[in-house]
């Protein structure tokens, strides 16, 4: 764990605006009902959070840039520190931590131990295996990572 990243991102956290976590929860499990209400087919839910929050990411990393004053990352491993220490702090006011690299250092996953936007949900028991609840994170980083030109899956 990079100790100036993670510091970088307190620092970070501690000057942005903040919202409650409960009406941030709330507001998104509301959203969230919504869309399987409008589309009761989890899958393609899961494609309308992941393309809205690919739209959100592709908006949010010019805000990033500029209020982190982050210079470029050298490679993939220091890109993926600055998104769990910097920006899930600086947005969220949560750290994660970055963990399973494949073997060519190409592929990670990121883990948020105390995910804000599943503070207050309980997924029904037909949903719990195919919903990916908090896909918007994941399109957050998509459209982030695609506007400065580095391609994600």
């Amino acid at each position: 764990m990079n100790r100036g990243t993670t510091k970088q991102g307190d620092v970070m956290f501690s000057k942005s605006e903040k919202i409650s976590v409960e009406l941030l929860s709330l507001t998104y499990g509301t959203f969230v009902a919504r869309l399987l209400k409008e589309n009761d087919n989890a899958e393609e839910v899961n494609l309308q959070l992941l393309k809205i929050g690919s739209n959100i990411g592709n908006r949010l990393i010019d805000e990033f840039l500029s209020k982190s004053r982050k210079t470029a990352c050298k490679d993939l491993k220091e890109i993926a520190d600055v998104i769990a220490k910097i920006g899930f702090k600086m947005y969220l006011g949560v750290s994660a931590e970055v963990a399973k690299w494949n073997d060519d250092s190409t592929q990670f996953s990121i883990y948020i131990e105390n995910n804000p936007l599943s503070e207050f949900v309980m997924l029904p028991i037909h949903l719990q295996q195919t919903l990916w609840y908090s896909n918007l994170l994941c399109g957050v980083i998509k459209g982030a990572l695609e506007k400065i030109n580095v391609m994600v899956e």
